[in-house]
């Protein structure tokens, strides 16, 4: 019987784009999805011809895929459209693989674009995503700022339960905006301390604006192939080494511990299948839409004990020059954050495992983990790739 870990490197993703980052006036989400996904295509050495699967998702349209493929004139006999919200485009990475493994197709775009910045209809579907979002029987009562109000429950609970400070969470987004200081990409770039990110508006208790990611405009995209072919491709291929992918709760209050997500199933699925550890990952992609995020992720994920997150992050662990870089692109708290981050933690993992980071290229990388989030908490997304030498 086949299992999980025949996947392991079968499937790689050989090329990436993102366009448009942070604003990008006179666009639509379509533009913008259509545009990086040329862009990707073009990295990859390929052309529109070539593509025969199409994985894509948007808050504001359920039958998204279909106007994708009508605007680039293809005819896929793959589509995906699992929509599960910022994590999506993670989660895509596992059914496209067994789609080519299994010769369905041959070459797979996975690709996004919001205009959540300046394009109005973004913002009006935004709006009445989160006015469903925050629509629960046993929240709406207390009319939570949602998704904001859910993640802070979060914090606060771990910070009570744990001991974890303001400052260990404030340390999340100050190494996040030296990573965009270095990134001529990052929307938001300048000074940024620990008493700054305390001191800044508040939103929902304990954070600020700073412990909250940015709201941009943004396209982003990759394409996976079958590893034999990506060989002889454009650039340095990057493979797909394990995938997971796991969903518990929709409602933050179904979540049964606050200070656990699922992401400690789809990261012990992803492990599983790379036959890998944390000890051996270089490099992470995690998605920072609250400054909390990391922290639970970095636990969960296996990379330190549950309560420990909060002083894991401190003393420059996750910045330029730390052990263990994090969100080398500035994250979604100061890079980009186009309402679905997902594609970004991909698209930065592979391109710090080709080295083509530049200034904040974070050393020689060969395993790096990207890992999704979406909804409040709600489904957790983790792959982990690698180059040549990791296989």
């Amino acid at each position: 019987m086949a299992k999980p870990s025949d996947l392991r490197g079968k499937a790689a993703v050989v090329g990436v784009a993102t366009y448009g980052s942070g604003e990008a006036p006179g666009n639509t989400e379509m533009d913008l999805a259509i545009k990086a996904s040329k862009l990707a295509i073009e990295d990859a050495g390929l052309t529109l011809a070539d593509i025969d699967g199409i994985a894509t998702c948007s808050t504001s349209n359920a039958m998204w895929p279909l106007s994708v493929i009508e605007h680039l004139g293809i005819k896929p006999s793959f589509i995906e459209g699992t929509c599960i919200g910022g994590s999506s485009f993670v989660e895509h990475m596992l059914p496209a693989a067994m789609a080519l493994e299994y010769g369905i197709c041959n070459a797979v775009l996975v690709c996004y674009g919001s205009v959540q910045r300046t394009g109005e209809m973004d913002r009006k579907a935004m709006a009445k995503a989160r006015a469903t979002m925050a629509a629960y029987d046993y929240e709406t009562v207390y009319s939570p700022p949602m998704p904001v109000g859910a993640y802070a429950m979060a914090a606060q609970r771990h910070m009570h339960q744990y001991g974890t400070t303001r400052e260990n969470l404030a340390e999340v987004a100050v190494a996040a905006r030296k990573w965009a200081n270095l990134n001529p990409e990052a929307f938001m770039q300048g000074d940024l301390s620990v008493q700054d990110v305390l001191d800044a508006r508040p939103v929902s208790s304990p954070f600020t604006v700073r412990d909250c990611c940015l709201v941009t405009d943004g396209g982003g995209a990759f394409v996976m192939t079958r590893a034999d072919r990506a060989k002889d491709l454009k650039k340095k291929p990057v493979y797909m080494l394990g995938a997971g992918t796991a969903a518990w709760h929709q409602k933050i209050t179904n979540l049964p511990d606050l200070t656990v997500t699922c992401a400690s199933q789809s990261g012990k699925e992803a492990f599983a299948m790379a036959g890998m550890t944390p000890a051996e990952v270089q490099h992470l992609m995690l998605y920072d839409a609250f400054t909390i995020n990391p922290v639970l992720f970095l636990e969960d994920l296996g990379f330190c004990p549950k309560g420990e997150g909060g002083r894991f992050v401190s003393d420059g662990r996750i910045a330029p020059g730390g052990s263990l870089p994090l969100n080398t692109n500035g994250g979604g708290l100061s890079c980009v954050h186009p309402g679905m981050y997902g594609v970004y933690t991909v698209i930065e993992s592979v391109q710090q495992l080709r080295g083509e980071g530049g200034a904040r290229q974070a050393g020689q990388i060969d395993v790096s983990l990207a890992h999704g989030n979406g909804g409040v908490l709600s489904s957790q997304c983790t792959a982990i790739l690698g180059t040549d030498a990791a296989l």
